[in-house]
């Protein structure tokens, strides 16, 4: 196939030699440092060569080392790093032993220079390391999300994991309160040079929120670490069909008793999609092209301060924030044909026009106390706000077979302000218990939303509110969470086990007008739910051999159904299609259990399978015989069994990462009357980039993705996806300066294709945006390098925080 093709391209392998290099890390008292990170460095030039963790007796090892000149260094939180002295790697080396000396307040601090490596598979999680990797250039945050492993992107910038819908979003380790088109719109005004990682975490223990049932993709954004005042500026530029563009600032100033920061982003530009949509329902066939044209313009912004009151207390207060205005327009075409005859009989035309404004601001005061001795005390007050608003005008033009010829027309207006309150307080303490670690902790979390929909009626120019298609929805939830986790180290084995339980109490309320005997009397549906959950998890880690580990983790996870998905609204795209709410979605429930295996800190294989039971599944049905909409429903039951193998290579100064995932899922329901659903699907996901250094300054850049054809929401089946991404980059400035330019989906083969049939209807859709792009990127570093390495910095982002229902082996670096 000649997309695996294009994939073998971006990839090659190269023989290796057997010398072997080993040792130990100690501290100034001769105890052993186990989890040290210990770097094999090339001695002309420091460069990278392997990365490795000391065991439990400080010793560390590395195999298939080409014969050569080499260093090793040591490094581990709290201590100066050290250094070996320079050696000839040949066949069984031994290094002498590296000591390890404790950080204090007299000590300078330590200028680091290092690089990152694009992916970290931990036991918990998987790490893609964005900043440094030229590709990503230009993209957004939605971009970089479809090429991270694992990750599915649906036409409807719907997300899923391994197959798994149920994706909670954070940010900065909280939740975005948004979903569907609404967190799309946030992650595409969200650019790639505001990004430092993505994290992805299959299983997560008690201490996470239960909510999101394929886990949790925590998008960390950039932060700064350094001693003295320092910052960058950055500048892009994009073209595809029309051009983008990108700019951004970050300042800090850290000193021994306060961390000032701040960050700005802008972005602006037009993005043009295609989508067609051939439906046929009885005897009517629907061809559906339209073209969509978006002007997104929005502002990204950070600022907060950090007090380091002693050596153990520290308080923070943090501002963030996302203001947009994006607006478009949608030139649809709809020929509607008899299907017995051939022919068709009318044409409507729905040229829409939006516009919106989605504005996200979000306060955090924290509090931090570390001991030293292992009790440490952490506290989040959170407060959230986003304002929401979307203004469609919508005209539908029936025209004869000729088009030229106007039967009727139908146009409306549709106003949608939403407004979304979120308030939170988060407690976690730790301490030593048992010869192992004892922590447990709480939180209480507050989420009001309202939606005003209102439709207006357009005829001569003059718009009149359609009172029986507009109505006011309001939903609160309040959700108490307590938790306990312990774990604990014997030799050659780790284990950690804790539970979760949370209390969630909800309430939705849709209040309009219906017309009654001429006239209009307000109505009011309602509904509440109140239920407790207990959530689970456990993990195992065999280390005995720290060459070839294993680990075994599981968790029970639930995910809630998000406001939009009940509020009964029905959003109509044009005459014929709409979407609606269902008042009746239920939670859906998750168990998974999982087993990775990482050799010799390089190969690293996770099995994992889940069973979701009320599964949330997106359905196309038919209402008035000809018409559609598209809504959440539960179904019965779904299995999933995934597979991800990731492998890094490195071969003097070209490094490779290649990422392979697979899964199997089984979706089966019956809504009775005949309408099943039972469908059994395959997906498989590969993703390779290459890195090539050269003349010092220079770097070249290779990757591919390749999606084989799945099956999303459990009723649309999907073609295969792939691209292929080029870039290069070059310091300058002395090192303070990088321009990085590439091509996005060299091929323009980046197209989404599927076929939906669900109760008598079959739509084939297809979907393609500006995926092809030329990028270049400028960024230029300027004040302190120095890293403070004896205390870090509390910014309140929690590793796991709340849902809010309202709308390992290491890679080489580059």
């Amino acid at each position: 196939m000649r997309q695996l093709f294009f994939l073998l391209l971006a990839s090659f392998t190269a023989a290796v030699s057997n010398a072997q290099v080993s040792g130990t890390a100690k501290d100034e008292n001769g105890a052993p440092v186990a989890g040290a990170t210990i770097s094999l460095l090339q001695a002309k030039d420091s460069a990278m060569v392997k990365f490795a963790l000391s065991a439990a007796n400080g010793s560390y090892s590395f195999v298939n080392i080409k014969e050569g000149k080499y260093l090793v260094k040591a490094s581990y939180v709290g201590f100066a790093p050290a250094f070996s002295a320079a050696f000839d790697a040949t066949n069984n080396t031994t290094v002498p032993e590296l000591k390890l000396v404790k950080l204090n307040g007299n000590m300078k601090a330590v200028v680091v220079t290092s690089q990152k490596p694009l992916l970290e598979v931990k036991a918990d999680k998987m790490i893609v390391n964005v900043e440094g990797t030229i590709n990503a250039v230009g993209n957004d945050a939605l971009e970089l999300l479809r090429k991270s492993p694992g990750v599915l992107i649906d036409k409807d910038d719907n997300l899923s994991l391994s197959g798994k819908n149920g994706v909670q979003v954070y940010v900065d380790g909280k939740p975005s309160p948004l979903s569907g088109q609404d967190l799309a719109n946030y992650l595409k005004g969200l650019n790639a040079a505001q990004v430092e990682a993505i994290e992805i975490i299959a299983n997560p223990g008690a201490k996470y929120e239960a909510a999101g049932n394929a886990g949790i993709i925590n998008i960390r954004l950039k932060k700064n670490k350094t001693i003295g005042t320092n910052g960058s500026v950055n500048a892009g530029w994009n073209i595809g069909t029309y051009a983008k563009y990108n700019a951004g600032i970050n300042l800090n100033y850290r000193n021994k008793k306060v961390n000032i920061f701040g960050s700005y982003g802008y972005n602006k530009g037009l993005m043009e999609n295609k989508i067609t949509i051939y439906r046929t329902v009885a005897d009517s066939l629907f061809n559906q092209k339209g073209v969509m044209t978006q002007d997104n313009e929005s502002h990204n912004f950070k600022a907060g301060a950090d007090y380091f009151i002693d050596k153990k207390n520290t308080v923070g207060v943090m501002i963030n924030g996302n203001l947009s205005d994006p607006g478009g327009s949608n030139q649809g075409t709809t020929p509607i044909s008899y299907i017995p005859t051939g022919e068709v009989n009318r044409i409507l035309k729905s040229d829409n026009t939006s516009l919106s404004k989605r504005n996200n601001i979000n306060l955090n005061a924290n509090y931090t106390y570390n001991s030293g001795k292992g009790k440490s005390l952490t506290l989040n007050a959170d407060h959230g706000w986003y304002d929401i608003n979307s203004n469609q005008y919508q005209p539908n033009m029936y025209y004869d077979a000729t088009g030229k010829t106007l039967l009727n027309s139908v146009i409306y207006r549709m106003i949608a302000p939403t407004t979304i309150n979120i308030n939170s307080l988060k407690a976690d303490w730790e301490q030593p218990f048992a010869k192992g670690v004892l922590g447990f902790g709480g939180k209480t979390s507050f989420v009001k939303t309202k939606n005003d929909f209102q439709r207006y009626n357009v005829l001569n120019g003059l718009e009149d509110l359609d009172k029986d298609r507009s109505n006011t929805f309001t939903y609160k939830e309040n959700i108490n969470a307590a938790y306990v986790n312990y774990n604990r180290a014997f030799k050659g084995i780790s284990i950690q086990a804790g539970v979760r339980a949370e209390q969630t109490s909800a309430e939705g309320v849709s209040n309009g007008q219906k017309k009654s005997g001429g006239v209009y009397n307000p109505y009011s549906e309602s509904f509440k739910r109140d239920y407790i959950d207990f959530f689970p998890s456990a993990a195992i880690t065999f280390n005995k051999n720290p060459m070839n580990q294993y680990s075994i983790t599981y968790s029970r996870r639930i995910d809630r159904p998000n406001y939009q998905d009940l509020n009964p609204f029905e959003f109509k795209l044009d005459e014929y299609t709409f979407q609606k709410g269902n008042i009746n979605l239920q939670p859906q429930y998750t168990n998974s259990i999982g087993v990775t295996n990482t050799y010799k800190y390089k190969l690293t294989t996770t099995l994992n399978y889940s069973h979701v039971k009320d599964l949330f599944a997106q359905v196309f049905d038919t209402a008035d015989m000809s018409k559609v909409f598209v809504s959440k429903r539960n179904l019965a039951t779904q299995d999933v069994m995934s597979l991800n193998i990731s492998y890094p290579y490195r071969y003097k100064s070209y490094s490779m990462f290649a990422n392979l995932n697979g899964f199997y899922t089984k979706y089966k329901a019956d809504y009775g009357a005949g309408r099943t659903i039972n469908i059994d699907a395959t997906g498989l996901s590969a993703y390779v980039q290459n890195s090539l250094k050269f003349a010092k300054t220079w770097t070249a850049e290779l990757t591919g993705f390749y999606n084989a054809p799945t099956v999303y929401q459990g009723t649309i089946k999907a073609n295969a996806l792939w691209s292929v991404d080029a870039g290069l980059q070059k310091q300058v400035l002395k090192g303070r300066g990088t321009l990085k330019g590439s091509v996005s989906d060299i091929f323009h083969t980046l197209k989404f294709r599927g076929v939906s049939e669900f109760a008598g209807q079959r739509s084939e859709i297809g979907a393609n945006w500006e995926s092809r792009q030329a990028k270049l990127n400028f960024v230029y570093r300027f004040g302190s390098n120095q890293v403070k390495g004896s205390r870090q910095r509390s910014t309140g982002a929690d590793d796991e925080t709340k849902r809010v229902s309202a709308g390992g082996g290491v890679a080489p670096g580059l």
